[in-house]
Order: structure tokens, then C-alpha cells, then sequence
């Protein structure tokens, strides 16, 4: 029941953490070697992010959380399986660019060691409506 309650706070620590645009305290949750995926379209074009080690991952988020607002949060739904979790969740994501807004359907699979994010790919679909993941 522990480790579950311990993924469970992980969990909601990443997004908390995304919500807030908090770069460092994104960063802390990763292992050093980690693994980043995150895989979706845009404007129709396909868009693969991956990155290795924690110092790209700091790359890439750092990049998300400087060009992209996120609001309106709902947690769809959280399974937790010992040291993997799955989040399904909807947002709506602004461009801090463009001004442009859209809402966002997204799939976080994660694999942790020791308490930290070892792996963790996330899929993203704009334009998403309730329901039609």
C-alpha cells in the first residue's frame, strides 16, 4: 500500500509541478538517466521528442514550460501498477508565442526507480474533445 500511495504522489507531483511551469521541481522528479518520450501532432505534422539523461529532459521542459500555459486541468483517470503509473489527462494549452489555445487530451506512461521517474513517454492529441481518447 505504500509504494502505491508513494506513486500515486509522484503522480500528481508531475503535474503539479507542469501546472506550475516549476522547471527545477520537474527536474527533481527524474532520475539521472532517465528517459523522455513525447509523441502527438500539431497543426497535423507528427512531433517526436526524445530525450536521454536528465540534463536534455532539463533541455526539452525547459523549452515546454517557457513556450506553453497550461490551465484548466482534469485528471481523467490514474492506474497504478508497483513502479508504473499511467495518467490520462485533459488541458488546455496556450502558447505563450502565438497566444493560440487549444485543448489537449494526453496519456503519461511512467516507469520509476527509486522513488524518481526512470521513463516516462507521453502521448498528446489537440483538438481532442471529452471522451474521445
Amino acid at each position: 500500500m505504500i509504494a502505491r500511495e508513494s506513486m500515486e504522489r509522484l503522480l500528481r507531483e508531475l503535474h503539479e509541478a507542469r501546472l506550475a511551469s516549476e522547471l527545477e521541481r520537474l527536474c527533481a522528479l527524474f532520475d539521472p538517466q532517465a528517459h523522455l518520450r513525447i509523441l502527438g501532432t500539431s497543426d497535423g505534422k507528427p512531433i517526436s521528442v526524445e530525450a536521454h539523461g536528465v540534463e536534455q529532459i532539463r533541455t526539452w521542459l525547459g523549452m515546454m514550460v517557457r513556450t506553453f500555459r497550461l490551465s484548466n486541468y482534469h485528471r481523467i483517470a490514474m492506474l497504478v501498477d508497483g513502479e508504473r503509473g499511467t495518467v490520462h489527462w485533459r488541458v488546455d494549452i496556450r502558447s505563450r508565442i502565438t497566444g493560440h489555445s487549444v485543448a489537449t487530451e494526453l496519456l503519461d506512461l511512467i516507469e520509476t526507480r527509486a522513488g524518481r521517474i526512470l521513463r516516462q513517454t507521453e502521448f498528446f492529441v489537440p483538438g481532442a474533445t471529452p471522451g474521445s481518447l
